[in-house]
């Protein structure tokens, strides 16, 4: 595809993602910036795209992960290192405190509630959650990768309703 022809492509699918935009965003100015963003970087990188391919799917990923990375950095820029001996992180527009008991018997009800598991499902959870990649369980296991990746997510499925009384702590 020719340079000519990947811009008209391009401005043809572009008016659909402003919407998208807005929806990550909800600010128009924001989205207006995503939306050059996004344009700029496909215009850059129009070797990587592959012809033939959804376009509009390649633009839209582009959004989404220039969205994702936009976040994380003015998350992080909101964040400061303490720098004192206990070396925590600190977000400095967080300052509250929270009742230690309330956490106390959260944590007991979701110890409680994946004790309650089936252990063909609590156990490629818990690995999960440790930090094992899938291929890693399911070699450990014994099982096929698939498999490994149904049962975690049964155990969160489980879980999710086990614990449905915290849903409203967003």
């Amino acid at each position: 595809m020719t340079a000519l022809e990947f811009t008209y492509n391009i401005n043809r699918v572009s008016k659909t993602l402003r919407p998208f935009a807005m929806r990550l965003t909800r600010d128009s100015e924001d989205a207006n910036d995503l939306l050059q963003d996004t344009m700029l970087k496909a215009f850059t990188n129009r070797e990587k795209y592959t012809d033939g391919t959804n376009l509009k799917a390649w633009l839209y990923t582009i959004m989404k992960n220039t969205f994702i990375t936009n976040y994380q950095r003015m998350m992080r820029k909101n964040t400061f290192i303490d720098t004192t001996d206990n070396l925590h992180y600190i977000n400095s527009s967080d300052n509250s405190t929270h009742n230690e008991a309330y956490s106390s018997f959260a944590m007991d009800d979701i110890t409680t509630a994946i004790e309650s598991l089936e252990s063909a499902y609590k156990v490629p959870f818990m690995m999960h959650f440790r930090g094992f990649k899938y291929h890693e369980i399911a070699a450990k296991l014994e099982i096929p990768i698939g498999t490994v990746k149904n049962r975690i997510h049964i155990a969160r499925k489980e879980l999710k309703h086990l614990l449905r009384v915290y849903s409203h702590l967003d």
